[in-house]
């Protein structure tokens, strides 16, 4: 059986936490911004930061599994 979790919990914070697609933080104006579809090295590095927290704390501290067949 394949552990699909950590598979499917990254793609979709990939696509959650992609900066400027919902949100951006730092934002260009302000500190967070809402659907600019714009980005910067900063706000690059602080989704990365969370990117990386979120996912260690639902793979490894929460023990996701997702079993498939």
């Amino acid at each position: 059986m394949a552990d699909w979790a950590p598979v499917l919990v990254g793609v979709v914070l990939f696509v959650l936490l992609s900066p400027g697609l919902l949100f951006q933080l730092p934002g260009h104006y302000r500190p967070v911004d809402f659907g600019g579809m714009k980005t910067n090295g900063k706000s690059i590095a602080v989704h990365t930061v969370m990117f990386f927290a979120i996912f260690a704390i639902l793979i490894m501290a929460l023990h996701l599994h997702i079993y498939t067949g």
